[in-house]
C-alpha cells in the first residue's frame, strides 16, 4: 500500500515561522510529524526613526501597507515581524496612521501603542500632519514657484478606481491638494510637480492629476502610458518625499524626507 501524507499549516509564529503537522497514514499506523520552517523576511526595512510611540519607515513602491493575501509581502507584516525581534514579545502593536498607494513609494509613520495612534490621528484631521510628494507627469507644464490648488469631489467605485463627480453627489468627499512646477521638458513631454497634499482621499493625487491632463508616468490605471524609463514596472512615479508632525508624547516637531529617487537622465 502507498503511504497517503497530508500536510496543514498548523499554526504562524513571530519572525515568520510556520509550524507543519505532516501526518503520514499506512496501512499498519499513522504518523504524525511536527516541522517547523524559518522564513526570511521579505523587506528591507528602511528605518528612519522608532522610540516608544512612533516608527517612521519608507515603504518601497510595489509593496502593500497591508494585504489580506498569504502570498504577498506588505509593511505591517514587515513591521511586526522587526518588533518581535526587538522586543521579543509576540504580536506587537502597530497603528496604521495613514496609507500609501501601492506603487508609491515614501515616508510612512506607525504608532506603536493607542495613545500615539489616538493623538497623531487627531493632527490628520486637524490639518496639522503633512505631507509632500514629487510627482513625473505627463505633458509640459511651465515652470512656476507659485502653490495652485485642485479641488474635486471624488467616489470610489466598484473597479476599486476614485472618480471625479459633481459636488452635489451624495458620495462625494472634497479632495483638496496644491502643486507647484518645479522643472519641465519639452521635448520629453514631462513635467516634475511639488504636492502638498491637503486631505488623503483613495487615490487623490492619481485621479486628480489625470483629471486635468496630466496623469503620472506609469500610472496605466489613470490613463499614463507605460514608461520604461523607471526601473521598478510595479512603481509609478510618485514618492512621498516628506512629512511632518508633532511627537505624540512629546510635542517637539518632527520633520523626515528622503530623495524621490527617480532619475532625472532617465525620465527627464
Amino acid at each position: 500500500m502507498i503511504p497517503y501524507v497530508l500536510i496543514s499549516v498548523c499554526s504562524v509564529f513571530p519572525l515568520y515561522d510556520l509550524l507543519f503537522k505532516v501526518i503520514v497514514l499506512t496501512h499498519r499506523r499513522n504518523y504524525i510529524i511536527n516541522v517547523k520552517v524559518k522564513c526570511e523576511l521579505i523587506v528591507n526595512l528602511n528605518i528612519l526613526y522608532s522610540d516608544k510611540d512612533i516608527l517612521v519607515v519608507e515603504k518601497p513602491a510595489g509593496v502593500a501597507v497591508q494585504t489580506a493575501k498569504l502570498t504577498e509581502k506588505d509593511m505591517v507584516s514587515e513591521i511586526k515581524n522587526h518588533l518581535s525581534i526587538i522586543n521579543k514579545k509576540p504580536d506587537p502593536y502597530l497603528g496604521i496612521i495613514h496609507r500609501l498607494d501601492q506603487p508609491v513609494r515614501g515616508i510612512l509613520v506607525f504608532a506603536l501603542n493607542e495613545k500615539a495612534a489616538s493623538r497623531i490621528s487627531k493632527q490628520i484631521s486637524t490639518g496639522s500632519f503633512n505631507k509632500f510628494y514629487h510627482a513625473y507627469v505627463t505633458g509640459y507644464m511651465e515652470k512656476s514657484d507659485e502653490w495652485m490648488t485642485l479641488t474635486d469631489y471624488l467616489i470610489k467605485d466598484k473597479d476599486n478606481k476614485a472618480g471625479i463627480v459633481n459636488i452635489n453627489d451624495k458620495n462625494a468627499k472634497k479632495a483638496e491638494l496644491k502643486y507647484r512646477i518645479l522643472k519641465a521638458e519639452r521635448e520629453k513631454n514631462v513635467s516634475l510637480l511639488d504636492i502638498e497634499l491637503i486631505t488623503g482621499r483613495f487615490d487623490q493625487i492619481r485621479v486628480q492629476l489625470s483629471h486635468i491632463g496630466h496623469p503620472i508616468l506609469n500610472d496605466v490605471k489613470y490613463g499614463a502610458d507605460k514608461n520604461l524609463a523607471l526601473n521598478n514596472e510595479r512603481a509609478i512615479a510618485l514618492c512621498a518625499y516628506r512629512l511632518s508632525f508633532k511627537h505624540p508624547e512629546t510635542g517637539r516637531e518632527m520633520e523626515f524626507s528622503i530623495s524621490e529617487s527617480f532619475s532625472d537622465d532617465n525620465i527627464m
